[in-house]
């Protein structure tokens, strides 16, 4: 993304989830993750929203995430769908459960392309820089 796409205020390129987005991004500018839980029916929840998926109350408290995660499903990318990516293939996306609860689509580092039995494996916070922005990412633990 280029610099002129980017919010004057923060630097940062802007949010597509509106308030909430600049709070998550901020946060991992900050150095940790946060999301989000309802106030009325506790669901815990990422991508940041401005209210409950599950019972859609627009009350709801940020929490600090441990880091602390379980690698629920990934895959091996050999084709760039967006041009951006095409220099980084293979590349992983992956599926993660927080400790806390929450799922979230991420990238695993360090992990070989035809690395095999990820599924369950514990996986640790690392916030990286890339693309303009402060991005969660996660190392296998072991």
């Amino acid at each position: 993304m280029s610099e002129t796409n980017n919010n004057p205020d923060t630097g940062r390129p802007p949010s597509d989830w509106g308030a909430p987005g600049d709070a998550y991004w901020a946060a991992l500018d900050d150095g940790h993750l946060d999301f989000q839980v309802c106030d009325a029916c506790g669901n815990h929840w990422l991508p940041p929203r401005s209210e409950c998926p599950k019972c859609w109350s627009p009350d709801w408290h940020w929490q600090r995430a441990s880091g602390r995660a379980e690698v629920v499903s990934w895959v091996v990318y050999h084709t760039a769908f967006d041009a951006r990516f095409r220099d980084r293939l293979p590349y992983n996306v992956a599926v993660v459960q927080l400790e806390e609860g929450p799922r979230m689509v991420t990238n695993l580092i360090g992990v070989e392309p035809d690395a095999r039995d990820l599924i369950g494996r514990k996986v640790m916070l690392s916030i990286e820089r890339d693309l303009g922005r402060s991005l969660p990412r996660f190392r296998l633990e072991d």
